[in-house]
């Protein structure tokens, strides 16, 4: 069988399956499997694949067809042009969540942030690589998802320190710059979610609460103690929370209140700066 063969058979297989985006995940598990680049493949797809390498493919082919993500099978998500390691432990990198990362780049130089909820550490370590903040610190209740997130700032090289506790529970400082992508998904919306996300990433990084705010509310109380003055609160928001999270930001003394959108046109990112007092 040729590169080429087995790769149609991959994408067939999860077409067949209904596996949503089956053509680019059957390419990234063969590009997993033979460690080839685009261009390396199309000079060898003529060539017969090593039978070691065809079993690991459709054992591969197998479990992504379970509707395990393609990113448990390969261990990695690339979010900000950094190669992150991921596990069931941790939410996946989302592209959704860019744009956070994006707004507040330009402001970081020089400040102290904090990320919470920081899961596999893509916020965090992000902004401590991408911009000159002056520290970065981030907080996330799972130990599981501490141990990833140290991982990656190891791997990637980022100064950013980790603790362990529920939101602000064991911070006493101030900072420049919050920053949180908390679980914002209504609870009777979570059951309805695709297996792969349902099924395969932590509820605790999904759920919301009953309306979905319950996290909102909860940062909204404890983080005004903990930024200096005029200092900036962001959030990564649902697609429709936009209205209802500015809110509780203006009713916690937040000012200048920004709700940004996405490339779709949905409302993806809340931030405002605290009234100085």
């Amino acid at each position: 069988m040729t590169w080429r063969e087995l790769l149609m058979e991959g994408k067939n297989i999860l077409t067949a399956g209904k596996i949503e985006d089956a053509e680019p995940d059957a390419w990234l598990l063969l590009e997993y499997v033979s460690q080839m680049d685009r261009a390396r493949f199309f000079l060898r797809q003529q060539e017969n694949a090593p039978e070691e390498n065809i079993r690991q493919y459709r054992d591969l082919i197998r479990q992504r067809g379970s509707h395990i993500p393609v990113q448990h099978l390969t261990g990695t998500q690339e979010f900000m042009g950094l190669e992150f390691l991921v596990s069931p432990d941790v939410l996946v990198p989302r592209q959704d969540t860019e744009l956070l990362v994006e707004k507040l780049l330009p402001l970081i130089q020089g400040k102290k942030v904090l990320d919470i909820c920081t899961g596999s550490g893509c916020i965090a370590i992000a902004l401590a690589k991408l911009g000159v903040p002056k520290l970065v610190e981030a907080t996330d209740l799972s130990e599981k998802a501490l141990e990833i997130a140290g991982r990656n700032a190891e791997k990637l090289g980022a100064d950013v320190a980790f603790y362990q506790g529920d939101l602000l529970e064991n911070i006493s400082a101030k900072y420049d710059i919050i920053v949180s992508n908390p679980p914002y998904i209504a609870s009777e919306v979570v059951g309805g979610l695709m297996p792969e996300v349902r099924k395969h990433e932590p509820l605790m990084a999904l759920d919301g609460g009953a309306d979905g705010l319950v996290l909102y509310r909860r940062l909204l109380e404890q983080v005004p103690s903990h930024l200096e003055q005029g200092g900036i609160f962001a959030v990564e928001i649902g697609y429709d929370q936009g209205k209802a999270v500015s809110e509780l930001f203006r009713k916690h003394g937040f000012e200048r209140i920004e709700c940004c959108k996405d490339l779709c046109g949905n409302d993806r990112v809340v931030m405002g700066s605290l009234n100085e007092r």
